[in-house]
């Protein structure tokens, strides 16, 4: 039976967590860009040593904002201030439910000829996208959605190609393109630089924890564009990284980037129900791991849990507002990255040979995830502690990492028991083969994990801790 909204679907389904446990949507695909250029360990190995080139044009949905209104909007739905906010800048920014829970995240840039571009994943531009159409907002806005997962052959085409050269050469390789010196741009601000005879947008900013610009503009000239890097990276080591390990380099910088959208349940948020189609990202997306609870909600999270504290700012009027109030003094569970013990890790993939066992899940590399949010059980002599929410391996530190959140009173340097599977063997999701659960050691680390990112970044970009 077709139903017309995700409020219909939900309100036809039992359970919605056991639905979304269930989901048969598949594998979270990073589309078009080809899985390895080289091979995932040196492309992983190139962001620490020398420099890469990320291809960023086709796994996140954007969204143009111009006219009247257009800062109003913006600032309403996000906890982010923007006081200080002006051409020529940018910030991540928090979308989060009346009640406080977070939707997701995305960056959003406010270009000099006006224009506002917010790019992130499909629930945060879904969010901007209803407020923009129903809230009485003056703005016009276009919407460009992802590539396709599997575009079958056919030709691909979006708005902006969207490039980021980053690494310890990078300056060489953008001095090598812009023909000398380049401009002075300030972290999260916006410049411009010459590449291929044309000026190139440029914003500074770092996913690998060291230096770099991410570029973009019209992509018919991606191309042209990609290219001229391309050889002015040949003396400097560049690698062009595959799809395969552009998500893991996450796990070094500390974002976790799809906690549960935090809209399936309340009566404020019945009409943006209605509004979602029922096969949409949040009716047909797919939550893994081993923790498992009838209650949807316990598995929403507020941007004091994944670290957004800092961006969180009471100087304007926003949606979620009076309930962040109500929480901001008190103790929050706090994002953490999790070390993986070596050896329960070379057990898990060791059980794919044994033939006198049952096998534990398969941990891929260097991505291990196998859902659209992952919620892997932490604990503490048995209670559980905290979720483990995005994991992989990292060639550079030659071990296990995931991002997760912990209660208050846990610390760096605690190890706790992260439960790794699913329960009676395995649910109905398509990633899922039949297997048995299994106890890892997991010790609680700094995030950002990478030295480099921890020192490197600004205060609140990614929680810098140490």
């Amino acid at each position: 039976m077709s139903h017309k909204n995700l409020d219909e679907l939900l309100l036809a389904t039992p359970n919605t967590v056991q639905m979304l446990r269930n989901s048969k949507l598949g594998a979270y695909v990073y589309p078009v860009v080809p899985s390895e250029f080289s091979n995932w360990r040196d492309e992983q190995r190139a962001w620490r040593e020398s420099v890469v080139l990320f291809d960023q044009s086709h796994h996140m949905a954007e969204m143009t904002i111009t006219g009247p209104d257009a800062l109003k909007l913006m600032s309403y739905c996000t906890i982010n201030s923007f006081a200080n906010f002006g051409p020529n800048k940018a910030k991540q920014m928090v979308p989060i439910t009346y009640d406080g829970n977070v939707i997701g995240d995305g960056i959003l840039f406010y270009e000099d000829n006006g224009e506002l571009i917010f790019v992130g994943r499909a629930p945060t531009v879904n969010w901007l996208h209803f407020h923009a159409e129903t809230g009485g907002f003056d703005v016009k806005y276009v919407r460009d959605d992802r590539s396709p997962s599997h575009p079958r052959g056919k030709a691909v085409t979006r708005g902006h190609y969207r490039y980021q050269i980053q690494g310890p050469n990078a300056t060489q390789v953008l001095e090598r393109l812009h023909g000398g010196p380049l401009p002075e741009i300030k972290f999260f601000n916006i410049g411009y630089i010459n590449i291929a005879g044309r000026q190139v947008r440029a914003l500074r900013h770092g996913m690998a924890g060291a230096p770099g610009l991410e570029i973009w503009g019209p992509y018919a000239e991606a191309d042209v564009i990609r290219e001229a890097i391309i050889e002015a990276g040949a003396d400097f080591g560049l690698h062009q990284v595959g799809s395969r390990a552009y998500s893991s380099n996450t796990l070094e910088s500390g974002w976790i980037p799809s906690p549960l959208p935090a809209i399936y349940t309340g009566d404020s948020l019945k009409k943006y129900r209605e509004w979602l189609p029922a096969n949409g990202y949040e009716g047909a997306g797919s939550i893994g791991g081993s923790f498992v609870s009838d209650n949807i909600e316990d598995y929403y999270l507020t941007p004091y849990e994944l670290g957004y504290g800092p961006f969180v700012k009471f100087d304007h009027d926003f949606i979620g507002r009076e309930a962040l109030e109500k929480i901001a003094g008190q103790p929050h569970r706090k994002k953490v990255t999790f070390e993986w013990n070596s050896e329960d890790l070379a057990r898990i993939t060791s059980s794919l040979f044994d033939r006198d066992r049952k096998n534990f899940k398969f941990f891929d590399l260097p991505n291990a995830n196998y859902a659209s949010s992952s919620y892997d059980r932490v604990t503490m002599n048995g209670k559980t502690v905290g979720f483990s929410m995005f994991g992989g391996y990292s060639f550079n530190e030659r071990c296990g990492l995931s991002l997760g959140v912990v209660d208050p009173n846990i610390n760096v340097g605690d190890v706790l028991t992260l439960v790794w599977g699913e329960e009676d063997g395995g649910t109905g999701k398509t990633t899922v083969e039949r297997h048995i659960q299994t106890e890892v050691r997991v010790k609680v680390s700094a995030v950002p994990y990478a030295a480099a990112a921890r020192e490197s970044y600004a205060e609140g970009w990614r929680t810098r801790t140490v």
